[in-house]
């Protein structure tokens, strides 16, 4: 799979593609029915499968709030390739790709640099300066230059539309057992193990603290895997601003994510890690004292070997 950075990377295509457009954040149950469809329609009409995605999202430059991503880049363009497309073309979105007529976006972008043959979206899609363009446009457009125009209809899950806006509400709220749902999978952060104070440690809990790029931490305790060096290790985590302990008069409490790895001793400063989110356990709270935030640790530890012993959980791919 080839991965292209801008439009002028992209080569002369040897074949016509079957494209689908999107932001793609998260990679939940409707990105993957789309992406499901553009291999398989690149397969039945011999094309190559592509898919075009934008970064940074447009909704950080032009929305009127400022959006959190579900993923980071990476993450977003790993989980793509893992679906089996042929290639991805990452369009910086600044300026002058908005500035982009409907006429040109689908001239000089979808047909003369990726060749699309068939065009898969969904049901909110708009292109163009302004957004101005819409389906009932695009499929105009493919009319006249000889691409079909496939809309894959939104996906629920029980009473709830999957959509990326969805999950990130659900996140921000703590509520990762639904989230995980419409994302089909634990949602998970990535990062670096760093130094802490040994909070964790003083108390009997050493934790492995956890610096992320990721724009969106659940609050509160959780259950969760740790995956380090490939290998997936059972945890409780912890995610807040440790309230129980005092701080400097009037100093911004900063957000810390502490893993407790069950059954590990070994020393991981430094180490990449992925962290999966499974359940929720509680809210993070204020505590009288140590001793009371110690025996409420062991507490939230028996529930987490509780759940791990009623789930045989042992990867995010069995999870959900």
């Amino acid at each position: 799979m080839k991965i292209y950075r801008s439009l002028e990377a992209v080569p002369d295509l040897p074949r016509k593609t079957a494209l689908a457009i999107g932001n793609f954040d998260g990679l939940h149950l409707g990105h993957r029915k789309i992406l499901s469809l553009v291999v398989n329609e690149a397969a039945d009409k011999n094309c190559l499968s592509g898919v075009l995605t934008f970064s940074p999202h447009p909704e950080k430059i032009f929305g009127s709030e400022k959006i959190s991503m579900i993923q980071t880049l990476d993450q977003r363009l790993e989980g793509i390739a893992g679906l089996g497309v042929d290639l991805i073309l990452v369009a910086p979105f600044n300026s002058d790709f908005a500035r982009l007529s409907g006429k040109d976006f689908v001239h000089k972008v979808l047909v003369k640099k990726l060749k699309a043959r068939s065009v898969i979206v969904g049901p909110d899609f708009r292109f163009g300066k302004g957004r101005r363009g819409d389906i009932p446009a695009l499929r105009k457009f493919g009319k006249r230059l000889w691409f079909d125009v496939l809309v894959v209809p939104p996906v629920r899950k029980k009473s709830l539309v999957v959509s990326s806006s969805a999950i990130r509400e659900l996140l921000k709220l703590g509520h990762v057992g639904t989230a995980n749902q419409l994302l089909g999978r634990p949602y998970d952060i990535e990062g670096d193990v760093v130094r802490g104070v040994a909070r964790g440690r003083s108390l009997g809990f050493p934790t492995a603290n956890i610096e992320t790029p990721n724009e969106i931490i659940p609050k509160g305790v959780f259950v969760s895997l740790v995956d380090i060096g490939g290998k997936y290790r059972r945890s409780l985590t912890n995610v807040g601003s440790r309230p129980t302990f005092p701080s400097d008069p009037g100093a911004a409490r900063p957000l810390t994510i502490e893993a407790y790895i069950l059954d590990f001793k070994k020393n991981i400063y430094g180490a990449a890690v992925k962290l999966f989110f499974l359940k929720k356990i509680r809210d993070e709270r204020t505590f009288h004292d140590a001793g009371e935030l110690a025996a409420r640790i062991h507490k939230d530890l028996e529930d987490a070997r509780r759940y791990f012993e009623k789930n045989e959980i042992s990867s995010p791919r069995n999870m959900v």
